[in-house]
């Protein structure tokens, strides 16, 4: 009968679980790579300078550029960056405005946060079936609708809706805003204003913005 000494044994278990430990975080970071890489759209427009913040470098955006989940997308002054997550949802940003696409099922919806700046998203008919969530220092909106705007207007955050609904929760009780429908927050931790149907020119004024 073969035998080995107990030390030896012993280190080639150590040997075995280190290998399988190693072989496990190899398989853990393949996943998060993986996940990170996943493309999600892509760049349609871009007007002046838009970047992904990715680590270590800083990828420049181009049109017909892809974008990618986990993607940091920032624009400078005087920029405009459009994009087209799935098939068939556009959205467009303002100057110096941030956003994380945190997550997001082709054509389902997803998670996306808006650090600064401003975004008009429009989704496909009949909305997202998951769900769209957009989260930002001011507000956590959850749209149903289809197209709406989102950011920074006369000193403060303003969100409306040209198709759909979209649930904003503020610094208060959630209220759901209608087509036509619009609404101010002052500052970060202030309460929503009142819901107010919004005149031509504000809307103008608003989608200058991000066009």
């Amino acid at each position: 009968m073969n035998s080995r000494p107990f030390g030896q044994a012993r280190l080639s278990r150590r040997l075995f679980s280190a290998m399988s430990g190693a072989a496990v975080g190899v398989a853990l970071l393949g996943k998060e790579r993986a996940r990170a890489e996943e493309q999600v759209g892509i760049v349609t427009a871009v007007q002046g300078v838009a970047v992904a913040e990715t680590q270590p470098t800083p990828r420049p955006l181009s049109e017909n550029g892809s974008v990618f989940l986990d993607d940091l997308l920032h624009t400078g002054d005087a920029s405009r960056l459009g994009l087209r997550l799935g098939e068939t949802t556009s959205v467009r940003l303002g100057a110096r405005s941030r956003l994380r696409i945190d997550r997001f099922l082709v054509n389902a919806g997803g998670e996306l946060q808006l650090g600064g700046g401003q975004v008009v998203l429009e989704g496909p008919d009949g909305g997202f079936p998951s769900g769209l969530t957009v989260r930002s220092p001011y507000a956590l909106l959850a749209v149903r609708g289809t197209r709406f705007f989102a950011g920074g207007l006369d000193d403060g955050f303003s969100v409306f809706v040209a198709h759909g609904s979209v649930a904003v929760r503020a610094h208060g009780p959630t209220v759901v805003l209608e087509p036509g429908e619009g609404l101010d927050i002052a500052h970060v931790g202030a309460r929503h204003g009142p819901v107010q149907r919004w005149s031509q020119a504000k809307i103008d004024r608003a989608m200058a913005l991000v066009n």
